[in-house]
């Protein structure tokens, strides 16, 4: 992955990194799926003039609620789709360091994890 790409460049590139992940537009931004069906991550990009750029992911139980009260700066509940679990992750935002790119990968890994087929998370153990 290039070090000087954008944000939203080097999150595509975690999410398209990932077996069998696809991107198209969903809700006006884009959106990454496991073969085209279960999403993955959804780009948050100042979404109804919010103050960041982030995504949102699907998050075991429990996952979201613990992470925004350890770290809300940088942890969020989104809109729509925050009382399923989802969790927010802010990148960029007034008063945020950068963001840490393994720590994404991992969020991004995880949120994979959550939703795709065995078969397919096992690949990103071997």
């Amino acid at each position: 992955m290039s070090e000087q790409a954008d944000p939203v460049q080097r999150l595509r590139e975690l999410c398209l990194a990932l077996p069998e992940v696809t991107e198209r537009l969903s809700h006006g931004g884009p959106s990454w799926f496991v073969r085209d069906r279960r999403q993955v991550v959804s780009l948050d990009d100042h979404h109804h003039g919010a103050d960041h750029l982030g995504f949102w992911r699907p998050a075991p139980p429990g996952v979201q609620q613990e992470l925004v009260a350890e770290e809300p700066a940088r942890f969020f509940r989104p809109p729509y789709v925050g009382h399923r679990g989802w969790l927010g992750v802010r990148l960029v935002a007034d008063g945020l360091p950068d963001p840490d790119w393994d720590e994404v990968a991992e969020i991004v890994r995880d949120a994979y994890r959550t939703v795709a087929p065995k078969t397919l998370a096992a690949r990103l153990d071997t």
